[in-house]
């Protein structure tokens, strides 16, 4: 209960000043403004357990299980709400911002270019698909990328198509940035009333 209540008490807390203010901002200030409340409640109830913990009485040993699972887990569970909640916010953050420039993509009146969105998408999906997916299902890197770049073949295989899933979306995404910078300047170029 204490470290669900911490949780919200950050999370209302960092919704109060994103009101005003950027996200991350409000992260920062939020957690700052909220580490005494959830360290004193977190302290309050170790240090309180902490006689029993120590105790070597035969009736102190009967409770000594739970209040080991009670003072490890909130030691553990307030730097979880300090800094794996905050975290998470960010993150969700992020992929939101991600999420939605991805919709504006696809909502663009030119065709061209939703074509161009699509078509990379599904061809970082295909490209995922040929090196991580071949990998985690045969344990090993396609035969054609380790003849290839024999420097691949090395004891994990995993890594080795990661790395090369990387460079190949990079690539598809920057070669889909060069194309469509590319047709920005013909269109640029031509005189006003031609299509």
């Amino acid at each position: 209960g204490i470290i669900i209540n911490d949780s919200i008490v950050l999370v209302t807390t960092i919704d109060e000043y994103a009101k005003d203010r950027g996200v991350i901002p409000s992260i920062i200030d939020g957690v700052a403004d909220r580490l005494r409340p959830v360290m004193l409640t977190t302290l309050t109830t170790v240090l309180g357990l902490a006689p029993l913990l120590f105790e070597r009485s035969q009736q102190a040993q009967f409770l000594k299980p739970t209040v080991i699972t009670l003072v490890y887990g909130l030691g553990f569970g307030m730097v979880l709400v300090l800094l794996l909640v905050p975290s998470l916010i960010a993150i969700q953050h992020d992929l939101k911002r991600r999420t939605g420039a991805l919709r504006r993509a696809l909502s663009v009146p030119v065709a061209s270019v939703r074509l161009a969105v699509v078509g990379a998408l599904a061809a970082i999906v295909a490209w995922l698909a040929v090196t991580m997916g071949v990998t985690l299902v045969t344990g090993a890197l396609p035969p054609v990328f380790t003849q290839a770049l024999p420097m691949l073949a090395g004891p994990s295989p995993m890594v080795a198509a990661l790395g090369l899933y990387l460079a190949g979306a990079m690539l598809i995404v920057l070669l889909v940035l060069i194309g469509a910078g590319l047709t920005y300047l013909v269109k640029q170029r031509q005189p006003a009333g031609q299509p």
